[in-house]
């Protein structure tokens, strides 16, 4: 169903196509159970750049943790280090490569799971592979 509205970024709940699952709250579930969320597209938009500027900051900065808690001479850890000393507290050298590493794989892991948040919006009138496959196919 569509308006007859040209405007991409209209809102109608005529425009929202009715999902797998039957329900048109603005969801459809595809076939491995992903389910999408339809958004206006200026949204979609904003969501998907500002999910993969978080998404890539995460990542880079949980390898530069990775980089701090294997290597020694790291500007990093010469930094932690330092704010730590002037606050009094000196870790042993394991303690704070594991904290780093630690720190660095949940970043990493944060980062992974905002992409991955991201990618499950899709504007009005973005269909799923899938579901194009499917009606390619059976038109014929």
């Amino acid at each position: 169903m569509t308006t007859s509205s040209d405007d991409p970024d209209d809102v109608s709940r005529d425009s929202v196509d009715s999902g797998a699952d039957g329900g048109g709250d603005g969801d459809d579930a595809t076939a491995d159970g992903r389910r999408d969320v339809v958004v206006p597209m200026r949204l979609y938009k904003t969501i998907t750049v500002f999910s993969t500027l978080i998404a890539i900051v995460g990542v880079v900065f949980g390898f530069v943790l990775l980089d701090a808690a294997t290597i020694r001479l790291s500007l990093l850890r010469r930094l932690v280090i330092g704010a730590l000393r002037t606050v009094g507290v000196v870790p042993p050298p394991t303690l704070l490569s594991a904290v780093l590493a630690v720190l660095g794989l949940v970043s990493i892991a944060f980062g992974a799971g905002v992409y991955v948040l991201g990618t499950r919006f899709r504007a009005h009138g973005m269909g799923n592979p899938q579901e194009d496959a499917d009606e390619s196919s059976s038109n014929g």
